[in-house]
């Protein structure tokens, strides 16, 4: 008869492996190790309000926890999901009787970013007073999601993904420490545990609770799960992708700066690397459109029709199906001449409309759809480039007259702006002889 197997406990293993103390604690050796100056306001128990941010999973809330615990703080949390401001009220009031009989409070509050500014405010005077010492966690960058009042007044810690051997630290950990685990008397082979970590991506939440799926799989104490074994567990997979925060801007941009960088595979990466994530292939398109004029523009204008080319075939088939074609427009950007050009110019042009007066419009280039136009003598002395040989009329002002004209576009020596180089220099002579022959 197989023995029996413990039961499983009600708690997550998540929870249970939570840190008691800074030693327990694993991963931000970039704060944590000794003689950091956060490790040491924590061992010498002068602890200040601080901003803890990071992806999910990176144990935010545990190294908060972990703050309070080593110092013998009151340990209290809010979260900016539920709470509002007669609740912050309410934890002040306990905070500042606690305060009297001289015991300190850590306040945690996570997703800090969710509170409004009022919220915000609402912790600013409990924090300079010292009725609390102000930890917060959140995923989204501080400087653009919490108010500068908040942000004075606390230090931002940068809370950073857990690496493999992070993980598989943390992994190695439960195995040995935790009760339910061991009455399993469980193993995992070298390349299971590895493969464990690598689909944690990161996050230390995913990786003890994809341990503890495969620790339900077992039907008898004593097993060793091969990597064959959690095959199942590993397919639930989901790539850490935030389509609002920090993570989907800077994969994006690592996109578009492979495109620019004419680096087709490292672009390739990267537009997997968001689908897979579950990035919405539209947004996807939209920017390799803008890729295509911003870098590539007129040294290969193809490049456009291209782009969006494969934004229409997403648009009708989706994905699976359209991801193929966003990644052929993907590596056609790529592997294009690059120019911007008419980005730059298109810049200095709406630079000029911005600053300088709204000019009227030369009477020669205006419309004249009526006798009173004509009158006015709207169009009287324009001239039609096409009733000249070459196409072209020197010497004529299209800018306004009180504007002295400007350069705003100068093609790049690569791809087709070459031809157009070679085409407004023939009309910059064009224009030099006309000035000559006048002169």
């Amino acid at each position: 008869m197989a023995d029996k197997l413990p039961d499983i406990p009600t708690t997550p293993l998540a929870a249970r492996m939570r840190p008691r103390c800074l030693s327990d604690y694993v991963g931000q050796s970039h704060l944590l190790a000794e003689g950091r100056p956060l490790y040491k306001a924590v061992a010498d128990d002068r602890l200040h309000s601080m901003i803890l941010w990071g992806p999910p999973g990176s144990g935010k809330t545990s190294l908060a926890m972990t703050i309070a615990e080593s110092t013998k703080a009151r340990f209290v949390t809010l979260s900016a999901v539920t709470s509002g401001v007669k609740d912050i009220r309410q934890v002040m009031s306990e905070a500042g009787k606690a305060r009297q009989q001289g015991e300190k409070t850590v306040l945690f509050v996570d997703e800090v970013h969710r509170f409004n500014k009022a919220q915000q405010d609402a912790f600013l005077p409990y924090i300079e007073d010292g009725t609390i010492i102000f930890i917060g966690a959140t995923t989204e960058n501080p400087a653009f999601e919490l108010n500068r009042a908040l942000l004075s007044r606390a230090r931002v810690y940068v809370i950073k993904p857990l690496s493999e051997h992070d993980i598989s630290q943390l992994l190695r950990k439960a195995l040995s420490e935790d009760a339910w685990l061991r009455a399993l008397q469980l193993e995992l082979t070298p390349e299971a545990l590895a493969a464990l970590a690598r689909a944690a991506d990161g996050d230390a939440r995913r990786a003890l609770n994809l341990l503890e799926m495969a620790a339900m799989t077992v039907d008898a104490p004593g097993q060793t799960l091969d990597i064959d074994a959690l095959g199942d567990i590993l397919h639930l997979d989901v790539r850490a992708f935030d389509k609002g925060g920090d993570l989907f801007y800077d994969q994006i941009s690592a996109l578009h700066k492979s495109v620019r960088g004419s680096q087709p595979d490292a672009s390739l990466y990267w537009l997997c690397r968001m689908l897979d994530g579950g990035a919405d292939g539209h947004y996807i398109a939209r920017r390799l459109v803008r890729m295509a004029s911003e870098d590539i523009g007129n040294a290969d204008p193809r490049a456009l029709t291209v782009a969006v080319n494969a934004w229409q075939s997403y648009e009708r088939l989706g994905s699976p199906e359209g991801d193929l074609a966003l990644a052929q427009a993907v590596v056609y950007l790529a592997s294009a001449p690059k120019s911007n050009a008419v980005y730059t110019a298109f810049k200095q042009a709406m630079q000029d409309v911005r600053q300088l007066p709204s000019y009227a419009v030369p009477v020669h280039l205006r419309n004249a759809p009526t006798k009173l136009a004509k009158t006015l003598g709207h169009g009287k002395e324009y001239q039609y480039p096409h009733d000249d040989p070459s196409g072209y009329i020197p010497g004529i002002q299209y800018f306004p007259d009180e504007m002295t004209p400007r350069t705003y576009y100068q093609p790049v020596n690569r791809g087709l702006e070459q031809k157009i180089a070679e085409k407004l220099a023939w009309i910059a002579r064009r224009e030099s002889e006309h000035k000559a022959g006048k002169s």
